[in-house]
């Protein structure tokens, strides 16, 4: 199994396009840069603010990267079904409930997604006035992250929408085994070995 087939998250598969799959990909393999940059630059601020030389410019380099972790972060989990979304209430349904109840979840995550697209690029806009200390970056490099999120969550959630209205919400999915049990007879057979 390659690294593409285990970062592409096959539950659902139902309820998303294929052309989006790589979408999925690159921003999860961006999520795991961005979270391993976060960590590495916290640990330089530790590292060199313990020896009494801080690099103050890490402040702003562990900020950018968390805030852009975060908010690209829910996004993917917005297609991966991980966040922003009421299973319990959903899963519990069958026929004409569940479609409804999944209809109006992705409504309301959807108008989420236009807040997030409406009110981040006004803040975005807003963020050319405000600046990043000691780089003198407009603050708007950060907030940035908030509407591109949004884009994103709304893509995701009208892929899941029509797939979901076109082809039902409702497929049973098989159990996943992170770590599977071999059956009893191998586990005695690998005990008898010398």
């Amino acid at each position: 199994m390659s690294i593409a087939d285990k970062l592409v998250l096959q539950r659902q598969h139902h309820l998303k396009w294929r052309a989006f799959d790589r979408l999925e990909l690159v921003l999860m393999m961006l999520c795991g840069l961005l979270c391993f940059g976060f960590s590495l630059s916290v640990t330089f601020d530790i590292a060199t603010r313990t020896i009494g030389h801080p690099w103050l410019w890490l402040q702003e380099v562990t900020s950018t990267l968390f805030v852009y972790a975060i908010f690209i972060g829910a996004a993917v989990a917005t297609r991966r079904n991980d966040h922003l979304y009421l299973t319990a209430i959903s899963e519990a349904l069958h026929g004409k409930a569940r479609l409804i109840v999944e209809i109006v979840i992705r409504i309301v995550v959807l108008g989420v997604a236009f807040c997030l697209i409406w009110f981040g690029y006004i803040n975005y806009l807003r963020g050319f006035g405000s600046f990043r200390l000691p780089s003198g970056t407009p603050i708007a490099s950060l907030y940035a992250a908030i509407p591109l999120a949004g884009v994103l969550i709304a893509l995701f959630t009208i892929e899941q929408l029509v797939n979901g209205i076109r082809n039902g919400f409702d497929h049973p999915e098989p159990p996943e085994e992170e770590f599977p049990i071999p059956p009893v007879e191998t586990r005695l057979q690998a005990r008898a070995r010398p």
